[in-house]
């Protein structure tokens, strides 16, 4: 049962919106996750993470991939470790800083995430495919005023009192 199943025909409109949304989410991402074990036998943590390292051919900091990742740093270093051990990235000391570490891609680790991001993209392409370009755009534009909103009432709420 999904989310939406616990809707009543008196809730509010924002709310079966709302419900929508994550359902949508929730099913795209829960297909994206099988796919990535069956395909390429990963998972999506460890795509993201390599994916956050693909817009950073420099490498990142652990303390960074945590921050852009939302993530504590023991789970960065519990997938970094699994990537090291099979040649996907390499984890280098920061001069000056003997605590931090960056972490690049591999030539490997290159190739098998440019292998993953294609069939994500494919696989993102198939999950919209119920909808034309001018469904698409339009779409963008409504959660865009969404995303406004909700970046204009989480500054509301940082407010001091």
């Amino acid at each position: 049962m999904d989310l939406e199943a616990r809707l009543h025909t008196d809730h509010a409109d924002e709310l079966r919106l709302w419900l929508r949304m994550l359902t949508c989410t929730q099913l795209i991402e829960r297909n994206i996750r099988a796919a990535l074990r069956e395909k390429f036998d990963t998972t999506l943590p460890r795509f993201d993470l390599m994916a956050q390292l693909e817009r950073a051919p420099q490498g990142l900091k652990m303390n960074e991939l945590s921050r852009r990742l939302m993530v504590t740093g023991g789970n960065i270093t519990g997938i970094t470790d699994q990537l090291v051990n099979e040649g996907l990235v390499e984890r280098m000391s920061v001069e000056g800083d003997r605590r931090a570490y960056l972490v690049k891609l591999t030539p490997a680790g290159h190739a098998s995430f440019e292998a993953m991001a294609r069939e994500h993209e494919t696989w993102i392409t198939q999950a919209f495919a119920g909808l034309g370009e001018k469904d698409m755009t339009q779409l963008h534009k409504l959660l865009g005023r969404v995303k406004d909103s909700a970046v204009a009432m989480n500054l509301m709420t940082d407010t001091p009192a």
